[in-house]
């Protein structure tokens, strides 16, 4: 794919996410999308600043990657503190390589710099407060195997909770 044809597309999903975003502003129906995802120009890591401390849970999917599976994540001054994998796939990964378990920050540069490097699909969307809620990478549309698809629920600043129980990786704790 040529760069003026990717350029095109992007100017057409901006386009197109714009007057979607327009068309449902304009039908008013008079409720925050605070818990809405949300991928409209303005929303992500220049709109959030990834906070000291918070917990989230991970579901990575797709391509060959040691980072499959789901995972719940703890992270303090940018790096991550605790993880644990909450399914066969998850536990496989962090037993095998934990340092692999990344924070949103990092999940955030890894969007960036798919972008940067022209990757076919660099897409991301974005809860009310500006954190990413999932992204969707795709270096090549026919190489096989450089997906990534990243879920991100369950984010909580650790501000809200006891320091002591930043750590612990169980879900909804």
């Amino acid at each position: 794919m040529t760069a003026v044809t990717r350029a095109a597309r992007a100017v057409s999903r901006a386009v197109l996410i714009g007057g979607l975003i327009g068309t449902v502003a304009a039908c008013g129906t008079g409720t925050p999308a605070s818990s809405e995802a949300q991928s409209a120009p303005g929303r992500g890591p220049g709109a959030w600043q990834e906070p000291a401390a918070y917990t989230y849970t991970l579901r990575s999917s797709e391509g060959e990657r040691s980072l499959l599976g789901t995972f719940r994540i703890s992270v303090r001054d940018g790096a991550v503190v605790q993880a644990a994998g909450l399914d066969d796939a998850g536990r496989r990964a962090v037993e095998s390589a934990p340092d692999v378990v990344p924070t949103l920050g990092e999940l955030l540069a890894e969007l960036e710099s798919a972008r940067r490097d022209d990757a076919d699909t660099a897409e991301a969307e974005y809860a009310a407060d500006g954190h990413p809620v999932r992204i969707v990478l795709d270096g090549e549309e026919n190489a096989v195997d450089d997906e990534a698809r990243y879920v991100i629920t369950a984010y909580e600043r650790a501000n809200s909770r006891r320091a002591g129980d930043l750590a612990d990786p169980r879900p909804g704790t």
